[in-house]
């Protein structure tokens, strides 16, 4: 590796590294895509379910501040969005402000999907976090900082 900012690593630690990744990023996946198809929310495909998950519980999101986030077009957005209100999910809003606006939230079988979602994620979490104190805290934020940043600028290109 000759980026300057890099860390001279072994070429066996950054194989692990790497090879850690892409197995953590399929089998989170491929386990969502599993449990939805145990669960009441058959109906739901991994990008609506992450869609659901954009919107959030309580704030009621514009179509253009969730289509940024997801990296969607307003046009992607529009179609899935339509899907979800259809199969009761979402409910878009009026903004009171400006009532050209329209802000996206949660129905109750939205909200009990997002929590299901989000308790999926507080377990990975504690799973992750097991076994490390505070002290290991910084360097796994600054870690997650890094490659954040990385897939920000890779959809930029």
């Amino acid at each position: 590796m000759t980026d300057k900012a890099s860390v001279d690593i072994k070429r066996e630690d950054f194989k692990f590294i790497n090879d850690a990744l892409v197995d953590v990023f399929d089998r989170i996946l491929r386990i969502e895509e599993s449990e939805l198809r145990k669960s009441q929310f058959k109906d739901v495909t991994i990008n609506e379910l992450h869609l659901v998950h954009a919107i959030t519980l309580h704030e009621h999101k514009t179509t253009t501040a969730v289509a940024n986030e997801l990296h969607l077009s307003k046009g992607s957005l529009t179609s899935s969005v339509n899907t979800l209100v259809r199969r009761g999910y979402v409910m878009r809003i009026r903004n009171q402000q400006d009532r050209r606006v329209i802000n996206l939230g949660l129905t109750s079988k939205g909200r009990l999907l997002y929590r299901a979602h989000d308790a999926f994620h507080s377990q990975l979490v504690k799973s992750f976090l097991n076994g490390m104190d505070e002290d290991d805290l910084p360097l796994v934020k600054k870690a997650f900082v890094n490659l954040r940043n990385f897939l920000d600028e890779a959809a930029r290109d």
